[in-house]
């Protein structure tokens, strides 16, 4: 992995580390690089749903967020910066099953050919 692509709508976070600049002045350190898809993440109501546990709610807010223009269009770039340097989507929740990268994961593969591996503590799994 050489670059990490950021898909949360908030880039913060309680954990050390974890916030945008100072992840990426981390990962800088280590030679990856850094780059935040706001676009991408899923809005306030559908980290709600996700908190509830309301799935079928929280997977409609993120399908109507990932059929907006800028979502259609920063997923292209996830793509071009993708193809030009192995990546790696970074979002909250541990498991993609409980997260929209899934969904996210699932259009790159899709539409632009990429084979997707969702990584965890546990190894990798497949999913295209």
């Amino acid at each position: 992995m050489r670059q990490v692509i950021d898909v949360r709508d908030l880039p913060l976070s309680r954990r050390a580390g974890f916030s945008k600049r100072s992840l990426a002045a981390g990962l800088a350190e280590a030679g990856i690089g850094y780059r935040h898809l706001k676009a991408l993440g899923t809005p306030a109501e559908g980290r709600e749903a996700n908190r509830r546990r309301q799935w079928d709610r929280f997977w409609r807010i993120v399908e109507a967020r990932l059929a907006t223009p800028e979502a259609d269009f920063a997923l292209g770039e996830a793509a071009a910066w993708a193809a030009a340097s192995p990546s790696c989507l970074l979002c909250y929740e541990a498991s993609a099953c409980q997260c929209h990268r899934l969904r996210a994961g699932e259009m790159l593969a899709a539409r632009y050919g990429f084979r997707v591996r969702h990584l965890s503590v546990h190894g990798s799994t497949p999913q295209s």
